[in-house]
């Protein structure tokens, strides 16, 4: 079932995002945290984003959804049903990533949106979302995600190399967050931010002692199946899981065989998908 009224729906067209508080219970959201915090894969498979301003956030990314809970979680019933609500289509798994920014260090990120990259890889409209949910609380100090409210009516900006950083163009970013508000969006674990692939979202760097993990779920709509292959997959239907499967697998990690993804190794990414926060 989907977890979102008509009013919600409205106000994510309106604001270009929606907070739904506690879509993981306090159970579910300890066995992400002591998931991801075990998991050997992510050690194994996380890559570096230096932000230019002496930070360093790390980014695991994979397309697959496997039998496994990360994968339980991006199938789960209240996520994907609420996607399709939001999104009003079939949506089907575009990749998962793990957002880790480490106490003292974890690096910033420029302001961006993420359709700023997918269309690159051959979607042709920007009807494309992301769950981001809270592993860790999301805090002001240990830099959680800042949204521009409505910013997503703006279009596609041009993204490029600017500085130490991939991000939007920093001229009509600069004009819009004159216009627009600014929301920091503090979480509590399983706290779910759902977002329109044309939001433009930053975070700032983690000054905290305390760690900042995140899991963000990306998802593109059926209609909008790419024209040309990427490093991200074409349309292929969801198996929704019921919620309930999420605690009956929260023992199980990743496969060994996942579907990592280093964009170091990637040709199509060209000055890379950045796609963080």
């Amino acid at each position: 079932m989907s977890t979102v009224s008509e009013e919600n729906i409205s106000s994510f067209h309106e604001d270009g995002y929606l907070i739904v508080r506690g879509l993981f219970d306090a159970e579910e959201a300890d066995i992400l945290r002591a998931a991801a915090r075990a998991d050997q894969s992510f050690k194994e498979n996380a890559y570096d984003l230096k932000d230019g301003e002496g930070g360093k956030a790390q980014l695991v990314l994979w397309n697959s959804t496997g039998e496994d809970l990360w994968g339980a979680i991006a199938r789960s019933e209240r996520i994907v049903n609420t996607m399709e609500a939001l999104l009003g289509d079939e949506v089907y798994h575009y990749h998962s990533k793990m957002s880790i920014k480490q106490p003292r260090t974890g690096g910033a990120w420029s302001w961006h949106q993420d359709y700023g990259y997918w269309y690159q890889n051959g979607c042709l409209w920007p009807d494309m979302g992301s769950a981001f949910i809270a592993v860790d609380p999301n805090t002001r100090e240990n830099g959680c995600l800042q949204v521009l409210k409505s910013s997503h009516k703006l279009g596609r900006l041009e993204h490029g190399r600017y500085g130490d950083q991939t991000g939007a163009d920093p001229e009509r970013v600069d004009e819009a967050v004159k216009m627009m508000e600014t929301v920091h969006v503090e979480l509590a674990p399983g706290d779910t931010l759902f977002f329109h692939s044309n939001l433009l979202h930053r975070s700032d760097q983690n000054t905290s002692e305390h760690p900042r993990w995140s899991l963000i779920c990306c998802y593109n709509t059926k209609h909008n199946n790419p024209y040309k292959e990427s490093h991200h997959p074409f349309y292929s239907p969801i198996e929704k899981l019921p919620d309930g499967a999420i605690k009956e697998m929260g023992a199980i990690l990743f496969e060994k065989d996942a579907d990592f993804w280093d964009p170091s190794a990637d040709a199509t990414t060209g000055a890379g998908e950045k796609t963080g926060v």
